[in-house]
């Protein structure tokens, strides 16, 4: 069953209980602190981070991480940017996801419901409708695990492109990229990791997952080493969190 809001003003299901760190949004220095009495590499890296990001967002270590990354982070993009052509764009590409499970042969009960929560959650994020809500109430919603489990609809999404591993399976290169090619959504992953660095220096390195060029959200440019993501992510081995630029 789709989870819906109840009347306005009023909270959404109590938030299960999380470690104090889930979902909090911290200056990069605290992932520092992690680290100090660690590997002299990785305070490096760390160091070189803070030249381009300003904030991590730590989120749940429970083997969805890279989804729930995802979509908060696609979600407050939404919020922050009040996109609706993008949500429109977006809307197609979940369409044209769903059309294509029911052409492998999915039944309808097997997907509806977490892309209906999807979609919800995505007017939801636009303001001036009857139930907008705001970063705070984004963030709880995260937080709910009847909520956040929308993740899930990821793998049916995936699903679009390429065979997808169970819930709570790490997510590895061949699921971004079919997640970023289904979506049109062009994502970038921070490595953070104890590998030496060339001899020129102590270096941080990323890859950008870039959709076809026809699947590109509108003004974004095709060329890998140009594009600018607004979906960043820090991997370390075996988790996710969300980078924010400077």
């Amino acid at each position: 069953m789709v989870y819906r809001p109840g009347p306005a003003g009023q909270k959404w299901s109590k938030l299960e209980a999380l470690s104090d760190q889930a979902w909090s949004k911290e200056p990069l220095s605290t992932l520092a602190a992690e680290y100090q009495s660690g590997s002299p590499i990785l305070l490096e890296k760390i160091k070189v981070l803070g030249d381009k990001y300003a904030a991590i967002r730590r989120t749940r270590g429970d083997g969805n991480c890279f989804f729930r990354s995802f979509m908060f982070s696609y979600l407050e993009h939404i919020l922050e940017t009040q996109d609706r052509a993008e949500v429109d764009r977006i809307k197609i590409k979940v369409e044209e996801c769903r059309k294509t499970l029911q052409g492998l042969g999915y039944v309808d009960f097997t997907f509806e419901d977490f892309f209906a929560l999807f979609l919800e959650q995505l007017d939801d994020v636009l303001q001036g409708n009857e139930n907008s809500i705001s970063h705070e109430e984004l963030q709880n919603r995260s937080c709910d695990q009847s909520v956040s489990d929308y993740s899930e609809c990821l793998d049916c999404v995936m699903f679009c492109k390429s065979s997808v591993e169970p819930m709570g399976e790490e997510s590895d290169h061949m699921h971004i990229t079919a997640l970023s090619d289904a979506l049109g959504v062009p994502i970038r992953v921070v490595y953070l990791d104890r590998s030496s660095c060339d001899a020129g220096g102590v270096s941080v390195n990323h890859h950008n997952f870039v959709p076809a060029p026809g699947n590109l959200p509108s003004g974004s440019s095709a060329s890998s080493e140009s594009i600018n993501p607004f979906i960043t992510m820090l991997y370390r081995p075996g988790h996710y969190d969300i980078l924010y630029p400077k």
